[in-house]
Formats: structure tokens, C-alpha cells, sequence
């Protein structure tokens, strides 16, 4: 049984930081793209990072520069390096997995991703 796991969500002030771990069993995550998404109350859940089988990452413009997508494979495990945080970063994050080829890079749409976990919040104050 596939299970994702993340971690590492908190309340935090502005300007500061956080580090969301994602941790996987059932499956080995070497061969998955592996995303994270985030959803605040009454939007849509938006894209945020991805990284691919070989460690190319993708971001999405509102943290790109703060934010950092990692991976360890041998700890079947993926990190998100939360930086500079502001008010507008708070919100459920979730990270997802879908199966991919090696050199593929990650999707955007959530819609792609049959793998999620329960989801951690991040709160920021301002």
C-alpha cells in the first residue's frame, strides 16, 4: 500500500523558515516525479515544486528563489526548503507522486498525480 507522509508544517512569522519533509512507503520514490502542492481556504490547490527522477526541479514564480525542492532517494524521502516565508504562503501543503521516465520533468497539474498525503499546515503571521 502506497503512503505518503509529510512533516514539518508549523506557525511561523514572516521571514522565516521551514522545512516540509515527505517521506514514502509502498513504493520506491527513485521512480517518481514527486510535487508539492498547497491549497489556503477557499482557493484552488496551486502548484508550488517539483522534482524529477534525476533531480531537475520546477518552480512556481511565487517561490521560486525562496523555496527549495530536494530529494533523497535513498531515504525514500523529498524535502521542501520553505525560505523568507510571508503571510500569503500559508496554506495546506501536500505533496503527491505520479510514476515517470527518467529524464521526464514534473507536472503541474495536481490532476497528474495519483500518489497525496494527508497534508501538513504552514501558517505565517504577519
Amino acid at each position: 500500500q502506497v503512503q505518503l507522509v509529510e512533516s514539518g508544517g508549523g506557525l511561523v512569522q514572516a521571514g522565516g523558515s521551514l522545512r516540509l519533509s515527505c517521506a514514502a512507503s509502498g513504493l520506491s520514490f527513485g521512480n517518481y516525479v514527486v510535487g508539492w502542492f498547497r491549497q489556503a481556504p477557499g482557493k484552488e490547490r496551486e502548484f508550488v515544486a517539483t522534482i524529477s527522477r534525476i533531480g531537475a526541479t520546477d518552480y512556481a514564480d511565487s517561490v521560486k528563489g525562496r523555496f527549495t525542492i530536494s530529494r533523497d532517494n535513498a531515504k525514500n524521502t523529498v524535502y521542501l526548503q520553505m525560505n523568507t516565508l510571508k503571510p500569503e504562503d500559508t496554506a495546506v501543503y501536500s505533496c503527491a507522486a505520479h510514476a515517470a521516465s527518467a529524464f521526464a520533468s514534473g507536472n503541474h497539474s495536481y490532476r497528474d498525480y495519483p500518489y497525496w498525503g494527508q497534508g501538513t499546515q504552514v501558517s505565517v503571521s504577519s
